[in-house]
């Protein structure tokens, strides 16, 4: 990575000579303006308005307009005497807790690399006083024609120089909030805490800019003369009528694209070895709730089972004893049928 500034990080009387490196990158798709008629490249010449020709890089400087409109020239020798410390040095000022630091004043970010061998020892015991006190420092530094409000803390084992905006250059948030009276009822929250219980966190490692690749899909498709795939169908109008009803809805929908889990597993972005052994535990408790309810539940069928069997014996004992009932009664009737006849026959017998 190509250095963009060099000096050194003044620490009370200690000198740490360092290089900045851009430590991001962006990755947009660029376009470039083209006459719609015949794809020509539009470009932008610099003209002299006195003289009303092209000038070169060379012929252009530095000027400040001031309020009748007159051009002060100022030259790179001009700012580069400047009576500050900071011209060449960050100078570290303080040193506070990170928390601090409001995040709307964070700017570009830059990794400080140290600038030779003789660097190496104070570079290392600035980042290691930075990790211990759990503090970032503050600086300020001119860069790109400006002094600048900078923080360094640590990442890994690099010190980050990260940009900020004066104080006075964020703007106080007046007249953004509602102004309207708005009551939200307790069950508004506890569903709004379920869906965030239900979203839980996110390794931002897993995000990825989605437009920009469809931005490629469309450049590939077109250059390849085919047609640029469709956009979806819109999820819906944006239009919230019912809050309950939403959020009810939400927190449904969040529930089953997490395969039914009542709770998303929850991951520190910087610690995840805790909190996947703190769901190890609740998936070992549940599964030890669900094998005694399963115990449960088979002792309940044993029990219904057996007294399924005793109920069929009894009945198959009832129905035996009925039977045998039924057989005596048949018995005694088919013998009363024969003694009257038995007697008839005597009798015959006799008068003859």
């Amino acid at each position: 990575m190509r250095s963009i500034w060099n000096g050194a990080i003044s620490f009370g009387l200690v000198s740490i000579p360092i290089k900045l490196v851009n430590a991001t990158e962006s990755h947009a798709v660029s376009f470039r303006q083209v006459h719609t008629e015949d794809n020509g490249r539009i470009r932008y010449r610099k003209v002299c308005e006195l003289e009303d020709r092209e000038v070169t890089q060379s012929e252009i400087g530095k000027a400040y307009e001031g309020a009748d409109g007159e051009m002060i020239p100022i030259t790179d020798d001009d700012l580069s005497h400047l009576p500050l410390p900071t011209a060449r040095t960050i100078e570290i000022v303080a040193f506070v807790p990170a928390d601090r630091i409001d995040p709307l004043q964070m700017d570009a970010a830059y990794y400080m690399a140290a600038a030779g061998a003789p660097a190496a020892k104070p570079y290392t015991l600035l980042r290691e006083a930075l990790k211990r006190s759990h503090k970032v420092a503050i600086a300020k530094f001119a860069l790109r024609g400006r002094e600048r409000l900078g923080m360094l803390r640590v990442v890994d084992d690099v010190i980050v120089l990260h940009g900020l905006l004066w104080p006075d250059e964020v703007r106080a948030p007046e007249g953004v909030a509602p102004d309207v009276d708005v009551t939200v009822r307790d069950k508004e929250l506890d569903l709004a805490d379920a869906l965030m219980d239900t979203l839980g966190e996110v390794d931002l490692n897993d995000l990825h800019d989605e437009y920009r690749e469809a931005v490629e899909e469309v450049i590939a498709a077109k250059a390849a003369g085919e047609t640029p795939p469709a956009a979806p169908a819109p999820a819906g109008d944006g239009k919230v009528l019912d809050l309950m009803a939403a959020l009810e809805k939400s927190v449904r929908e969040a529930r089953e694209s997490r395969g039914g889990a009542g709770e998303a597993e929850v991951r520190n972005l910087h610690e995840r070895g805790t909190p996947k052994e703190t769901g190890a535990k609740k998936s070992t408790s549940t599964t030890g709730k669900t094998a005694a309810k399963k115990t449960a539940s088979a002792r309940k069928s044993t029990s219904k089972a057996g007294e399924s069997k005793a109920g069929e014996s009894k009945g198959a004992a009832k129905k035996a004893t009925a039977s045998k009932s039924t057989s005596k009664a048949t018995e005694k009737k088919a013998a009363a049928k024969k003694a009257p006849a038995k007697k008839r026959a005597a009798a015959g017998k006799r008068s003859a």
